[in-house]
């Protein structure tokens, strides 16, 4: 059986990543040796992290092999990761015997059906060998569809004799449905808010990058005489428009925030309106009217009260409001003057601060600044979670596609097997990783990785020698924070032992010394990024703002 679907394994085209156990050890083995592509990780949830960032990076099909027992218990951070992000995973575990034995206790047993559905995988076992075949694909077919599911392979079952059969290929993906239409009746009473509006902004989320409506938000923006905003995850979409204030809530920088707070009315296209992109509920401010649309109804209002709800398409939905709406003359358009032109041509991320360097450590926001000018413009970049978060405003990308941040299971750790998987996936763009030392220590193992796959990923690890937003956690809160601050060890030695090019950066000059193997990325390349840890990120006020608020 396990030949017969390595096999079948072929057919989907894509690589695997994983790590054996003597469970799937065959399997593996087998895939290796017709050809698949096999990328092993060191650390199971790694391989799951590798997949979700492949599947991130190409729209394909991301799939991860692991062993049972404790390995699919070490899997489940990146299983349930996976489960959040919305792309295609599929996670193949071995798993004990169907029939029974009377060798022992299974020093490996667990109830991995109970442990994946908790963690929210839809799982489909192989309980018979003639039927392996048939619920490979139905798992494939299940995970085309935007999920991350499992599939569990019995060691009995993998190791029966059986004749392949004539499945559908489980490579074919399912049609895809036509864009929802929004009603005509909520465009019309989206048209007659927006019509009234003075001042309006517009936030795009991923969901509108998606259905490719750049586009025509734009065209409505400048029919309407709105200013254009993004969330995280849709960072840079608008880049290059005039009117573009950059990710709205959180990680708004100074001129983006004098506008919205004069916003009169908010249109959000395909964002679910979380707390970052409110900034913890603060924004926009109160009493503007807000027209939520989303191609899931469930969706809107969900985390923020919407006044107009909006079910479809979000390109249809702008497509339709612009020829809803009367155009409009400039006069009436006070957002688009030539003052707000200026000012945001004019600005400088620079001016947001007054650089904060020490003797051995750098500024990270002036860090991440040169950084953006010194890394290729085209490049992929991967974000791990943690304090150094706010380096996010700082630095560009191409566009949403060419991002991948790790949050969303806000799990330290997820960064590096998304950026190898990421980078497998790209492998034309150079990829860049940003991580904090806590999530590098607990993915070490992989950099051997890296460099044993021939990966050419730059790792910039944002290093303040502490756990740094529990650090600024415990000082907003008046605490002791000796636990959360630990000694100055230079991780660039380590990695040059295992065939990285390596630099440890504590001033910018340190930083431009190391320019020209950053501006031609040929290998693997790591910077030890030593940065001034009492720099705390306005996000982890929020927090602890948002908190008292609640009491």
């Amino acid at each position: 059986v396990y030949q017969v679907l390595a096999e079948d394994i072929k057919k989907l085209g894509v690589p695997v990543f994983g790590l054996m156990s003597d469970d799937t050890a065959l399997f593996v083995s087998t895939l290796d040796a017709i050809g698949v592509p096999y990328h092993a990780a060191r650390h199971e949830s790694n391989a799951l992290a590798m997949a979700d960032g492949y599947a991130a990076a190409t729209g394909k099909l991301g799939v991860a092999v692991v062993g049972r027992g404790p390995a699919t218990a070490n899997a489940v951070t990146g299983a349930i990761n996976a489960t959040r992000t919305g792309n295609k995973v599929l996670l193949i575990c071995g798993e004990a015997s169907s029939a029974p034995t009377q060798l022992g206790p299974d020093t490996k047993g667990l109830n991995t059906v109970g442990l994946l559905n908790a963690a929210g995988l839809p799982t489909f076992v192989a309980t018979t060998p003639d039927g392996a075949q048939a619920t490979l694909a139905e798992a494939v077919a299940a995970a085309e569809r935007g999920k991350a599911v499992a599939l569990l392979l019995p060691t009995n079952v993998q190791r029966s004799n059986v004749e392949a059969i004539a499945v559908e290929s489980p490579a074919k993906a399912p049609s895809t449905p036509a864009a929802p239409k929004p009603r005509a009746e909520s465009i019309t009473a989206a048209a007659a808010l927006l019509q009234k509006s003075q001042k309006p902004l517009f936030i795009a989320g991923i969901g509108a990058h998606r259905a490719g409506a750049r586009q025509a938000i734009e065209k409505l923006a400048d029919k309407t005489g709105a200013v254009l905003a993004t969330t995280l995850k849709a960072k840079d979409m608008f880049h290059g428009n005039p009117y573009n204030l950059g990710i709205i809530g959180t990680f708004s920088h100074s001129a983006a925030r004098r506008l919205i707070d004069q916003t009169d009315c908010v249109v959000v296209f395909g964002a679910g309106m979380n707390q970052r992109t409110t900034s913890f509920g603060t924004a926009p401010p109160p009493g503007v009217s807000v027209i939520h649309v989303d191609v899931l109804r469930s969706n809107i209002g969900r985390w923020a009260p919407a006044d107009v709800a909006v079910a479809g398409d979000a390109r249809l939905a702008a497509e339709q409001l612009i020829e809803a709406l009367p155009d409009r003359p400039k006069a009436q358009k006070p957002f688009h003057t030539e003052e707000n032109l200026r000012r945001l041509a004019e600005f400088d991320m620079a001016g947001e601060f007054q650089a904060e360097h020490t003797p051995r450590t750098v500024d990270p926001r002036a860090l991440i600044l040169e950084l953006n000018r010194l890394l290729p413009p085209d490049r992929n970049v991967v974000c791990d979670s943690g304090g150094f978060l706010q380096i996010m405003p700082y630095v560009s990308v191409p566009g949403p596609d060419y991002l991948k941040n790790t949050g969303d299971f806000s799990s330290v750790g997820m960064g590096l097997g998304s950026a190898l998987g990421f980078a497998k996936g790209r492998p034309g763009t150079p990829t860049v990783l940003f991580i904090g030392d806590g999530g590098l220590l607990m993915t070490l193992g992989e950099l051997e990785t890296v460099v044993r796959e021939d990966i050419p990923l730059v790792i910039v690890v944002l290093n303040d020698c502490a756990y740094g937003a529990e650090l600024h956690y415990l000082k907003l809160r008046d605490m002791p924070v000796a636990r959360s601050v630990f000694p100055d060890v230079d991780y660039a030695p380590i990695a040059e032992a295992l065939g990285f090019q390596t630099a440890t950066i504590r001033s910018l000059e340190d930083l431009r010394r190391a320019a020209p193997m950053l501006q031609r990325p040929e290998g693997p390349i790591f910077l030890d990024c030593k940065i001034n840890a009492a720099v705390a990120g306005s996000f982890m006020s929020q927090i602890v703002e948002s908190e008292k608020r609640k009491g």
